[in-house]
């Protein structure tokens, strides 16, 4: 998510969608998005390997798994804000980003060499996925600046649809993919691919020399800016309580999904990987329409209706029951859908994002929006994981739907509704009042 400013729009309240493949036929931003390309697919591989092997190999019940979940995305928590702030402040963090990948790499190879000596526990899992949590915060705090330092500042719409496009085009492949490896080798062994990709895109960073913007001066109160920039925004604020809302309710669901379908639906590996591959299709062709979409509906309508279409899906999942047809019918409709929703989301924010928030707190303000935002995760696993163990599998997915469906109502008040395009590109400086 970045700041730039664009041109004006030709016609009033809309904006003429730039030729994406251009973006493309630039060698540095090509080498950057098929490095974040690929290491999408061996996130989606991992995704899906690493919940297997705790309910297969392990033997995890629903409390392990919610621990499994919040050890993976309690970094984000403890460290987005500190880790935004730090980001901010140093001068090349495509720097941080090569070294995040290769350290990556190297610890989830720990996974399957444990499992050929017989070593794997939980605890080996649950620091293997907070170590690897770790090093993503640290990754994705850095990436605004790179992507900043290689999009036109006429493109940022266009190349946040690509990078989400790419992300969406892994995880039409990856959770197939995944559940064909974990058939075919094993569960541990499918994250050597994972591994592989972190290699890959690291060698893709290595060969892109962004202008990167300069670090940000040291001041005395550095986390107060960026918590106090999203706190005035009458426009990040409400994104932020709709977006932690949906995360918080949807992650719940994600966190039992692979338990619920192994043991309550008896399906196997590969199945629950066409079953995710189906929400990436869904997120690909939300992706390949955005642009035209908020075009025509505006970004903050965009994301409102991301926002619902997200979660609405969702209830279908503990609905499903009877034969296996259609089963996987209702769970491949609803991931389908909930893909299309997930990406406009992403895509409409990262636009307001890269209008609202000015250079000098660009990943401070990412790391603190990350830290609330995605930060909801590891809450969510652990409510899940004990919801669950009390009351269910089934009636704690009906709860994590129906509460997924209340984020839109943050956006009421918010004057982004209201706008069906976005002012400020006309030429506004990045430091923009909101």
């Amino acid at each position: 998510m970045d700041a730039r400013s664009t041109d004006a729009p030709t016609t009033p309240g809309r904006t003429r969608g730039p030729r994406i493949p251009d973006l493309l036929r630039q060698p540095g931003f090509r080498r950057y998005w098929t490095g974040q390309t690929v290491s999408g697919l061996g996130d989606q591989i991992s995704a899906l390997a690493i919940p297997l092997i705790g309910v297969t190999v392990l033997h995890a019940d629903a409390a392990a798994m919610g621990f499994l979940g919040a050890a993976a995305w309690l970094p984000t928590l403890l460290l987005g804000l500190p880790a935004g702030q730090w980001a901010d402040r140093r001068r090349r963090r495509r720097h941080v980003m090569l070294a995040a990948d290769l350290a990556r790499a190297a610890v989830l190879v720990t996974v399957p060499v444990a499992a050929a000596l017989g070593l794997l526990t939980l605890w080996h899992l649950y620091a293997v996925s907070f170590t690897v949590g770790t090093l993503s915060v640290f990754f994705e705090v850095s990436n605004p600046h790179v992507f900043k330092a290689l999009v036109p500042a006429d493109r940022y719409v266009a190349g946040n649809a690509l990078a989400s496009g790419g992300r969406a085009m892994a995880k039409v492949v990856g959770p197939s993919v995944g559940g064909l490896l974990v058939q075919w080798l094993s569960a541990p062994l499918s994250l050597l691919a994972d591994a592989a990709t972190f290699l890959a895109s690291a060698f893709s960073l290595a060969r892109v020399a962004p202008v990167e913007p300069p670090p940000a001066p040291r001041t005395g109160r550095p986390f107060a800016a960026a918590g106090g920039f999203i706190l005035r925004s009458a426009v990040i604020r409400p994104a932020l309580a709709a977006t932690a809302t949906v995360n918080f309710f949807t992650f719940i669901g994600s966190t039992l999904f692979v338990l619920y379908a192994t043991k309550a639906l008896h399906l196997d590996p590969g199945l629950i990987g066409a079953v995710l591959g189906a929400g990436a299709l869904g997120a690909l062709l939300g992706a390949t329409c955005a642009t035209r979409l908020l075009a025509r509906i505006g970004v903050g309508r965009g994301f409102a209706l991301g926002c619902v279409v997200f979660a609405a899906p969702m209830l279908l999942v503990p609905a499903a029951g009877g034969p296996q047809r259609l089963v996987l019918g209702l769970l491949v409709c609803a991931q389908f859908t909930s893909g299309l929703g997930v990406i406009w989301i992403d895509i409409s924010l990262a636009t307001i994002f890269a209008v609202h928030v000015p250079d000098d707190l660009r990943s401070g303000v990412f790391g603190a929006y990350q830290a609330v935002n995605l930060g909801t995760r590891p809450l969510a696993s652990l409510l899940g994981g004990t919801l669950a163990t009390v009351a269910g599998l089934r009636p704690t997915l009906w709860v994590a739907a129906a509460g997924a469906l209340t984020a839109w109502v943050w956006l009421l008040p918010s004057p982004l509704l209201r706008r069906h395009g976005l002012p400020e590109q006309a030429g506004a400086p990045a430091r923009t009042k909101v």
